[in-house]
């Protein structure tokens, strides 16, 4: 996956929003929150960073091509970084992303989550 790939898919999920900071990484956020990080690796290979759950994490810290993100799980936060997009499938990155969108909009209070539109049961 690319970053122009990476930025087309996070855009498709619903309410985000696309910031670029912290030395020109693509940024994606739902309810002001951060799920998803294109760049943000010290050379110039692609890297996506995102949250995982507690099984997620400890199933893919290990895995060839992905790590625990650096400075965000160095806090103790849940985020994995794949760093080496060869190793990675397109569709388990686009699952994991979608993961992270979810964690994350389910983080956010009901109040936000209503006017979003969001995890809304019928």
């Amino acid at each position: 996956m690319d970053y122009e790939k990476f930025n087309t898919f996070c855009a498709a999920l619903p309410v985000t929003t696309h910031v670029v900071q912290w030395g020109g990484s693509d940024v994606w956020k739902v309810g002001g929150k951060v799920f998803a990080i294109g760049g943000w690796q010290k050379n110039e290979s692609p890297a996506y960073t995102f949250k995982t759950s507690e099984l997620n994490f400890e199933v893919l810290r290990n895995q060839p091509g992905y790590r625990p993100a650096p400075y965000l799980a160095s806090r103790g936060m849940k985020w994995i970084q794949v760093y080496d997009v060869s190793l990675a499938e397109e569709d388990q990155l686009e699952y994991y992303l979608c993961e992270s969108y979810r964690i994350v909009s389910l983080g956010l209070t009901k109040r936000l989550q209503k006017e979003l539109g969001l995890n809304q049961v019928p």
